[in-house]
């Protein structure tokens, strides 16, 4: 007799490494890799120098500040804190070109983390949440995305990049958090684009009204911080 002839398992390995390099774990990896990189080309490049150093000159009207715009949000979802970019788009452009390329950059960056925690961190941190904390976030992200991401955005005491993420592991939609992101942005990055803006008169008017209101919303960020930790505390 004949012996059966066996049949490779070469397919069997291939859908099985397939399998694993599209798992929820492996796509997580890939993400915090990402997030990794670009933290470390954050240090490397300092984008921060252009308070110092200005815009090329080079580079100048409109295209300068739809560049901006693009450098403003991939330096966002780089962790590169937003006060020194919108800081950066007032002495470069003006209080209102600079607020428009502020703004925009915001929700670019804003749609990038999203994007990267919705496809690559989604499904291997939802069943993470498990915390008393976490779960009553993720509840209200869930539920009330729209107005949950304007409080927030309004009142900057949650990181920016850290918001991103926690809306991103959560079943908010696009469409309402990039829409309270560009909203809610509004007048924390005016304030801070004006600040630039008149940076070179400390004493004027602008520049300390735009001053004080930073201070405000900090302060109110931290007293709803504490309103909403006391409410769980009591639950």
């Amino acid at each position: 007799m004949l012996d059966p002839v066996t049949r490779p398992q070469a397919p069997a390995l291939a859908v099985r490494c397939s399998r694993a390099l599209v798992s929820p774990w492996s796509r997580l990896s890939l993400l915090l890799l990402l997030l990794v990189s670009a933290a470390a080309t954050v240090v490397l490049y300092e984008p921060q120098r252009l308070l110092s150093a200005g815009w090329p000159p080079q580079i100048g009207g409109a295209g300068a500040v739809v560049l901006f715009a693009l450098a403003y949000g991939l330096c966002t979802a780089a962790f590169v804190p937003r006060p020194i970019l919108n800081l950066a788009a007032g002495a470069l452009f003006g209080s209102q070109a600079g607020l428009g390329a502020a703004v925009a950059g915001t929700v670019l960056g804003a749609g990038i983390a999203f994007t990267l925690g919705r496809v690559l961190g989604q499904d291997a941190l939802r069943p993470l949440l498990r915390g008393r904390w976490l779960t009553a976030a993720d509840g209200q992200l869930s539920r009330h995305g729209f107005r949950s991401m304007l409080a927030i955005r309004l009142f900057p005491g949650v990181p920016f990049a850290a918001a991103n993420y926690c809306a991103a592991v959560s079943r908010m939609g696009y469409a309402p958090f990039l829409l309270a992101t560009g909203i809610g942005s509004v007048p924390n990055t005016a304030a801070y684009v004006i600040a630039g803006s008149q940076a070179a008169s400390p004493t004027s008017p602008a520049f300390l009204l735009s001053t004080g209101f930073i201070v405000l919303t900090g302060l109110g960020a931290a007293v709803v911080a504490w309103c909403k930790r006391h409410r769980l505390r009591g639950r």
